[in-house]
């Protein structure tokens, strides 16, 4: 369905609003998806005319729909008096070629990156907390240069993305990145971007679904349960991508048990405490923790929490595990 644009009434956006809309624009998500997502929100909850329900918005061409959002956030900039009337939309041509560099997208997802928002307006809205974001401290940076890679090396924003890492669970997404900073592999610098798939049958689906989409190579990390699932990925693997198998049972059967033992006596700060005798040589990490645990008193074992405990005592001297160095190493390459 094709609308010419017509007068307008809007419901100007407030500051948080705007905030969260770009912020969310500019995550690492498929484009058509991200874009769609956030347009029709913005259009639902602010033109107040015309008005449009949600099914005539998912009728709607990319254009037009483009157009409307656009309009409401340049106006809400304007009703908070920080529209800049200079911005050359040099911004949105840098997010419109990097989404365009990541993603193999069609011509009606090129329609919603062809737009003018001012962004240059929004960085005027955006405070020091804002800039905890990764994505929005990328984005600020980009008024004042062109070339987003040198912003991510200089400032290790981790955007633009460049390389896309699926595991299987919360504890590689939060110790990985730990574990390789301590080689001087900086996922925010070299703009790694892991993702915690929920499961080796959600790995499988997520691989599949950006193979056919992403143009940056994918690293896909599985347990050594997941001999199977390794074989559905194979056909779709490309020339680029990498799936490592680990050997060792799961991710948490790679921790270095000096590290397991000094994490868990630091948490428990004298309360009790844990020896190299405590576990079992015939059982997995994970069955070993949840043994201690429950011996110990402890609160219930959780993968995530444990993980920001074992975070903690990360140091730089840290001696990692054989396989947690080629890991590594195989991201590098």
């Amino acid at each position: 369905m094709v609308t010419n644009l017509i007068q307008t009434k809007i419901k100007p956006m407030t500051r948080e609003q705007i905030v969260i809309s770009v912020d969310r624009l500019t995550r690492f998500k498929p484009t058509y998806e991200k874009y769609l997502r956030v347009f029709k929100d913005i259009i639902l909850n602010n033109l107040i005319y015309p008005t449009f329900k949600k099914k005539d918005l998912d009728e709607m061409d990319c254009t037009t729909l483009t157009k409307y959002a656009q309009e409401v956030l340049n106006y809400s900039l304007k009703e908070l008096a920080i529209f800049d009337t200079e911005d050359n939309f040099s911004i949105n041509k840098n997010l419109e070629e990097y989404e365009n560099s990541i993603f193999n997208n069609d011509e009606e997802t090129r329609k919603l990156l062809n737009n003018n928002i001012s962004y240059k307006s929004v960085l005027r809205l955006l405070n020091s907390d804002d800039l905890k974001v990764k994505n929005l401290l990328w984005l600020s940076k980009m008024e004042n240069s062109k070339n987003a890679t040198e912003i991510r090396e200089s400032f290790f924003t981790h955007f633009p993305i460049s390389k896309i890492i699926i595991a299987e669970g919360i504890t590689e997404e939060i110790l990985l990145p730990i574990f390789a900073k301590t080689q001087g592999v900086d996922f925010d610098k070299f703009g790694y971007h892991i993702i915690s798939a929920g499961g080796k049958n959600q790995v499988v689906k997520l691989f599949y679904s950006f193979a056919e989409i992403l143009k940056i190579p994918v690293f896909i990390l599985l347990d050594n349960d997941a001999s199977e699932n390794f074989i559905q990925i194979q056909p779709k693997i490309r020339n680029f991508d990498k799936i490592h198998l680990i050997q060792s049972g799961e991710f948490e059967d790679l921790l270095p048990i000096d590290l397991v033992i000094k994490s868990l006596n630091n948490h428990l700060k004298n309360l009790s405490s844990v020896e190299i005798a405590d576990f079992d040589s015939e059982l997995s990490m994970v069955e070993n923790l949840e043994k201690i645990y429950h011996e110990k008193g402890i609160e219930d074992f959780k993968k995530a929490d444990f993980a920001h405990i074992i975070s903690e005592n990360i140091t730089n001297d840290t001696l990692l595990s054989n396989e947690i160095m080629n890991i590594i190493n195989e991201l590098q390459n």
